[in-house]
């Protein structure tokens, strides 16, 4: 589903020059979801931004979906996102002034699908997440964890398959928090692929595998089976 190739980010030149990656290979399969972990500054959103297209690497390929994005266009790029991707964020990034289901079928309206199919796909994925509702409801008149699940039915409206989650549960209790994990593992094990940016070890365990940055270098990893005594040991 996704897969970088050598991918290295470099901000600056000379001696001031920053890597926020470096020599990253890295892949996602149908089914997957890994988590990346790592401490601050290891090249975790980075990795994330790059991977959704949206920033170019220094040097290195992206491949989603056999598509390398270095071979498409600026509108070829903005399809691939709108059709293939969901971004699911920290701060839920809801507009405020669209209700529930104007937020979900955003990325459908501009891609130009019609009002009906666009609604109809829109209460379809608000209702997976248990949301059918709140489809009238606007993001201030809802609770953070139902913003956040709100968030995850834009981010796989429309069939997309590549979920890419920063630090989804940040701004949200342990209990919501876990909830909102489980959506996105069975958003995952339902077929799409899925990354994601976390911190907390504990949010890791719903993932097949864990990967471990530091420097901008992927540094170890584990699958579930030794992904708890991996993170023990850490």
């Amino acid at each position: 589903m996704l897969r970088l190739i050598g991918v290295t980010q470099q901000y600056g030149h000379g001696e001031t020059a920053v890597s926020a990656l470096s020599g990253v290979d890295f892949e996602v399969r149908q089914g997957e979801l890994v988590a990346v972990m790592g401490p601050s500054g290891s090249g975790k959103s980075t990795l994330l931004t790059i991977a959704g297209g949206l920033a170019t690497p220094t040097t290195g390929e992206v491949v989603i979906e056999g598509s390398f994005l270095s071979e498409q266009s600026p509108r070829e790029l903005a399809r691939l996102r709108r059709r293939s991707l969901g971004f699911v964020f920290q701060d839920f990034n809801l507009i405020p002034t669209l209700t529930a289901l104007e937020n979900v079928i955003l990325p459908l309206e501009l891609d130009g699908f019609s009002a009906r199919v666009a609604r109809r796909a829109g209460r379809d994925a608000l209702a997976s997440v248990g949301l059918a509702d709140k489809a009238d409801a606007y993001p201030d008149d809802i609770s953070g964890g139902q913003q956040q699940r709100v968030a995850i039915a834009r981010a796989v409206v429309g069939g997309r398959r590549l979920i890419l989650a920063d630090e989804p549960t940040g701004a949200l209790d342990s209990v919501t928090g876990e909830m909102v994990l489980k959506m996105l593992r069975a958003r995952v094990d339902a077929g799409a692929a899925g990354i994601l940016v976390t911190h907390e070890a504990r949010h890791a365990a719903f993932a097949d595998r864990i990967v471990f940055l530091r420097d901008g270098r992927i540094v170890d990893e584990s699958r579930r089976d030794g992904a708890d005594t991996l993170l023990a040991a850490r």
